[in-house]
């Protein structure tokens, strides 16, 4: 191994790197003169699949591949990453008819992927390859055959993988992004996937996994109540609110803490009956709706809390915007 080093300016560094990144960008280019028919013709290999896509590759192939199958799982087309090398030890075993295989050979003769190529065949798994060119062992097997021409590598060696796995990403992440198109699969969708994201909170989060439901013994005074009575309710609930409802217990109305300090600084008397202190018509949401919207309604209304009451305007639960905020909704 040759050792010796040449100490490059930061402006040579530099030059090296943007010439790096445009080799690449040329990659890139020649790759969109790549896609015709035969990426259709995938496409609806893929979509009529009943089972996975399984993508496999060696090296640098291989981590690419990782990283396409991540993606098509995480939008909607069941994929997985299945290494050959181990599935010529037994790892075949994951790949079933249904299946599609997905195999990334930059040349087209990785060994690996040679020796699975018979069992794929006899158990009448389509075949996706892609590769440089047509020419190799992987092309000539595969039913449909994605190339990604012959580009130049960014290594000053034209050896490392560098280009090449550049555009094989890019076609992976259009795949994806086509069937994507295809399933019309929605931000919602997305969100079953990332439930542990910020995203998955915003939109699979609903008000009904957050909320007081009555059975916590909400605070609730009647309307004739005088406002004294209503302070220690408010209190005893630490909800910041209290709920005014009437003889037959619906609501009519709510009182809150900024109810309360407005009050007092007009000279409330504290022996005034709640129906002439209380904010009527309160605003009301559904428990399924989803939380982030509720903190949304929240903040266009400059309110902390909502109601959640039922057909026969009987009070059912309470969300403040504390529960949101605790719950990471934005």
């Amino acid at each position: 191994m040759n050792n010796s080093q040449t100490n490059l300016t930061h402006k040579q560094f530099i030059s090296t790197a943007v010439e790096a990144i445009n080799t690449e960008i040329s990659a890139l280019a020649l790759l969109t003169e790549q896609i015709d028919d035969r990426f259709a013709q995938a496409c609806d290999i893929i979509l009529a699949c009943h089972g996975r896509v399984v993508v496999t590759g060696m090296g640098k192939s291989g981590l690419i591949g990782r990283k396409i199958a991540a993606t098509f799982a995480s939008t909607g087309t069941p994929s997985f990453f299945m290494h050959p090398g181990e599935a010529g030890h037994g790892d075949l075993g994951m790949l079933v008819q249904g299946d599609v295989l997905l195999a990334i050979s930059n040349s087209g003769e990785s060994d690996e992927i040679k020796m699975l190529l018979p069992v794929v065949k006899r158990l009448n798994i389509p075949l996706i390859s892609i590769s440089r060119d047509k020419r190799g062992m992987l092309p000539r097997a595969a039913d449909i055959v994605l190339t990604l021409g012959k580009s130049q590598e960014a290594c000053p060696l034209n050896l490392a993988p560098t280009s090449s796995t550049t555009a094989t990403l890019a076609l992976g992440d259009a795949l994806a992004v086509a069937l994507v198109h295809a399933r019309n699969f929605t931000s919602e969708d997305f969100a079953l996937s990332h439930p542990a994201g910020a995203l998955g909170r915003q939109l699979l989060t609903r008000v009904e996994d957050l909320m007081h439901p009555s059975s916590e013994h909400l605070p609730i005074i009647h309307q004739q109540a005088p406002l004294q009575d209503a302070l220690f309710t408010m209190s005893a609930g630490r909800l910041g609110m209290t709920v005014v409802t009437d003889e037959n217990e619906k609501v009519v109305g709510v009182f809150t803490d900024g109810d309360l300090r407005r009050g007092l600084e007009k000279g409330i008397d504290l022996q005034t009956p709640m129906c002439d202190v209380m904010v009527s018509n309160p605003r009301r949401i559904s428990k399924s709706m989803r939380a982030s919207d509720a903190l949304s309604v929240m903040n266009e209304n400059s309110i902390s809390q909502l109601l959640i009451i039922d057909d026969e305007d009987h009070l059912e639960a309470i969300i403040t915007v504390h529960d949101l905020l605790q719950a990471g909704v934005k």
